[in-house]
């Protein structure tokens, strides 16, 4: 494994340190409740008793699309009732907050209730039946890979504010909060689902019985807003789940469907695994890049902006900042034509005449770039030249020897530093 190589696998680590998060505190109508700390209360022989449920996801983990269908997706991993409810009134708020949350975890975040018909403190959690009360999708498509309800709770200090519907009937709900993460959702099962539970008390004289569903008949892994490439041009997302119910209204179970047309996006594609190393060596010093047009969108709603599944054909788009393990440079500068990757800290480049083969034994000019007639490169490393590396797919360098290695960029430079992000989520065990 080359050395390039080794460090992106270091750069894709080392988001596992901070975590996922999970929901810490809760204000309802005013009061501050206290979230379970899996970290601490599920350590503790004798935990306090709250109004969030409890579970075993130590690690932070999540709920794959393959397990859809078990009681896992209700409210995570191993969880059990909070002893306590909530006091709440119709029309009245909810805030949520996370103790944090990835800034390249983008995704939907989805809210629902489900009526316990009695205490929710003993609830048979595969019993419940949920209504969405609450949903934000991608906000806009400026910069890939957009901007989304994940971020604007971010933002919000790690929180997001629900109001509850103002004419439910009254008694004990169990509120379902969620994030899903798309960072890695080109893959199948590669969507990452993580709920949250708390018990509300809702006080009124509504009377409204809305249509409802099991959370293991929510998703499927095929869902367009569950399978989807977000690291590609988006026009319109489609928020995955039951329709978003609102006061007055009759909700179904019927999916939320953008009216909006889909733009016709990049095929995915596959670089081989030599393009980890140009990739490493591209985030050293990266050219302008000019984000593409701003897509519409409608946040907050049944539907939001949405994307097609990956694998659909179409143009292909430009270079993007904030992706994980990458450079969070931008500017709406045109794009400039070739992107100089610094071998070593210099500002000089003293390439020798163009050269064409592969180069093998000694060399004396240490950790200068050798580029082979466009098409492959090596390095001089203690010494010696390491092996010929091909250059990723839609890119070229600049034939032969130099202390800087120049990439072009070509109409598919973008599909290659996406294909990279791909490889560095892929490589996360979140």
């Amino acid at each position: 494994m080359s050395l390039l190589k080794s460090a992106i696998l270091l750069a894709g680590s080392a988001a596992l340190v901070a975590g996922h998060g999970y929901v810490s505190s809760i204000e309802v109508d005013g009061t501050t409740y206290g979230g379970y700390l899996v970290d601490t209360y599920y350590f503790e022989s004798d935990p306090p008793e709250l109004i969030a449920w409890s579970t075993n996801a130590t690690d932070d983990g999540y709920v794959a699309p393959t397990d859809y269908e078990s009681v896992n997706i209700i409210c995570h991993k191993g969880s059990a009732p909070g002893a306590l409810a909530a006091p709440v009134t119709l029309g009245g708020t909810v805030k949520l907050t996370w103790n944090t949350w990835p800034s390249d975890h983008h995704g939907p975040v989805i809210t629902y209730l489900a009526n316990c018909n009695g205490s929710c403190a003993d609830v048979e959690k595969s019993a419940l039946e949920f209504f969405k009360i609450d949903a934000g999708g991608m906000i806009n498509d400026t910069v890939i890979p957009g901007s989304w309800a994940s971020d604007d709770l971010i933002a919000d200090d790690y929180s997001r504010t629900i109001t509850i519907p103002t004419d439910i009937a009254a008694g004990e709900y169990v509120l379902r909060h969620e994030i899903i993460a798309l960072h890695g959702a080109e893959d199948l099962d590669g969507a990452q689902n993580y709920p949250q539970c708390i018990n509300l008390n809702v006080t009124g004289d509504g009377t409204a019985t809305p249509s409802a569903e099991p959370a293991t008949s929510f998703y499927k892994d095929t869902d367009p807003g569950i399978y989807i490439d977000i690291w590609q041009t988006i026009s319109t997302y489609t928020i995955p789940g039951p329709t978003l119910y609102t006061a007055g209204s009759t909700a179904t179970a019927a999916a939320a469907v953008s009216s909006s047309t889909t733009t016709a996006v990049e095929a995915t594609q596959t670089a081989s695994s030599d393009t980890s190393s140009v990739s490493q060596a591209t985030s050293t010093q990266t050219s302008a890049i000019q984000p593409p047009a701003t897509a519409s969108s409608s946040p907050d709603s049944g539907t939001s902006s949405t994307g097609s599944a990956p694998g659909s054909s179409g143009s292909s788009g430009n270079s993007y900042p904030g992706k994980p393990g990458g450079s969070d440079v931008s500017s709406d500068e045109a794009p400039s034509s070739t992107t100089a990757v610094a071998a070593t800290t210099s500002t000089a480049s003293s390439s020798s005449a163009t050269t064409s083969g592969v180069l093998s034994g000694s060399c004396t000019e240490e950790d200068y770039w050798y580029c082979n007639d466009g098409s492959a490169f090596q390095r001089c490393v203690n010494g010696e030249w390491d092996a010929s590396q091909s250059m990723a797919a839609g890119t070229e360098c600049t034939a032969g020897i130099s202390e800087t290695l120049t990439i072009s960029a070509s109409s598919k430079k973008r599909s290659y530093i996406s294909d990279m992000h791909r490889r560095l989520a892929r490589r996360r065990h979140e």
